[in-house]
């Protein structure tokens, strides 16, 4: 197989594909939720023991707008503010089970817009574009042996 004249941009044209298939997925159904919203919920779900000021890190803004979207996903009941069983001067932020219905439902509707998608390219190239992603993959998350040198 040949190598694209330019992978880079492919890859990119790719992930603008890709990033239009997963949000059709969402906005062909009424979500009551922003997708900033959604976002927070996905982020607090993968860490449970986030409060307000280490969501408004992961987010890159300030505590107060972190608080208040959590006042909002609280006001719509998908948001818990408990206590830390550690520091009851901390608050953890906790997704209810509605939030993480709604997460679930939100992936399988991805899941079902990817997999149509896949349905249309040949078996072969199924399996190549799985082995390229983990490959991917591995490639991105791997710490260079001295990240001081890089090279464009």
């Amino acid at each position: 197989m040949e190598r694209p004249l330019n992978l880079a941009a492919a890859i990119d044209a790719a992930a603008e594909a890709l990033v239009g298939v997963l949000d059709s997925a969402v906005s062909r159904h009424q979500m009551a939720v922003s997708p900033t919203q959604l976002r927070v919920l996905s982020l607090i779900t993968g860490r449970p023991e986030t409060n307000v000021n280490g969501l408004a890190e992961l987010l890159d803004v300030v505590p107060s707008s972190a608080s208040r979207l959590c006042d909002r996903l609280e006001a719509t009941g998908l948001l818990r503010r408990v206590p830390d069983p550690r520091d009851r001067r901390e608050v953890r932020l906790v997704p209810t089970a509605d939030a993480e219905r709604l997460l679930r439902e939100l992936q399988e509707r991805r899941h079902r817009a990817v997999q149509a998608v896949l349905d249309r390219m040949p078996g072969r190239a199924q399996h190549e574009l799985l082995l390229a992603l983990v490959a991917f993959e591995r490639a991105a998350t791997e710490v260079p042996a001295d990240s001081s040198v890089r090279s464009a």
